[in-house]
């Protein structure tokens, strides 16, 4: 497990937490920081489901993975896409298109670092390293412009990552990559919500997240879903994760009603 002060060799800020860290702490991963871990444990006395919560989270991408390759998609972009994990979006899209191609895509460096490790044999999938904010770094990155082909459908997900958008930032960014996409390109998505819960409770998230580089916005459905602006949503529409397309393969969700979730496809 990595211990404070050995990241300054690699260009890994060790002094403020890294939302990517603590979500591998989330999962029960090795790859986090002292610091990350604190931050975690701040979350969780608001949020004490927090861990079950990154669970099905990750189910939920695997479920919205499948239902994009089952849609004829053969190419992917995971923006945020985080430390890998079991049942990454490459694993669950080529156990049913083979030859699916799939573009991770983040900024932090353990990320990179450890994606790039365990991709460097798969022609088929890469890691770029790019700001979602920066939409233009992300489609224009030599490792995207390699494997995906705008002119046919795309999946793009940003998993747990339009929450980290302020709500002047959509319109640049999420515009700009519903503008790039063709007909028939898949979009999922899934984004904190205060609904339901206490002010108390996620004002405490939020300051925890307001010490990393990447501040959370917990929103109401109605701001959610102004991130799919563009896309039709597809049956049933912006949820929580416990009702969005339930699978056999995933263990049952548990609804901690925390997440919304939704696939959208651009007509």
């Amino acid at each position: 497990m990595p211990e404070q002060g050995g990241g300054a060799s690699t260009g890994i800020d060790v002094t403020r937490p890294s939302v990517a860290r603590m979500y591998d702490y989330y999962l029960g991963g090795k790859d986090n920081f002292e610091i990350d871990r604190e931050a975690v444990r701040r979350v969780e006395q608001a949020m004490p489901e927090i861990r079950q919560l990154a669970r099905e989270n990750r189910a939920f991408l695997r479920r919205a993975v499948r239902h994009m390759a089952r849609q004829g998609i053969k190419q992917f972009i995971d923006i945020g896409s985080g430390l890998p994990t079991v049942g990454n979006t490459h694993e669950i899209a080529q156990q049913i298109i083979p030859d699916a191609r799939v573009v991770y895509v983040d900024n932090d460096p353990v990320v990179l670092q450890h994606g790039r490790a365990i991709l460097a044999t798969d022609d088929k999938t890469t890691v770029a390293a790019a700001d979602m904010r920066r939409p233009e770094e992300v489609l224009g990155h030599p490792e995207t412009v390699k494997l995906i082909d705008f002119n046919e459908p795309v999946g793009v997900l940003m998993i747990a990552m339009v929450h980290f958008i302020t709500l002047d930032e959509r319109e640049a960014v999420m515009g700009r990559l519903r503008d790039v996409l063709s007909p028939g390109s898949l979009f999922a998505a899934t984004h904190c919500t205060r609904d339901g819960h206490s002010a108390d409770a996620v004002a405490q998230i939020e300051a925890v997240y307001a010490a990393t580089p990447t501040p959370i916005y917990f929103r109401e459905h109605a701001e959610v879903a102004l991130f799919f602006d563009g896309f039709d949503l597809i049956e049933p529409g912006l949820v929580t994760l416990d009702v969005w397309h339930p699978d056999p393969h995933d263990p049952a969700p548990e609804g901690t009603k925390w997440l919304l979730g939704g696939v959208g496809r651009k007509p």
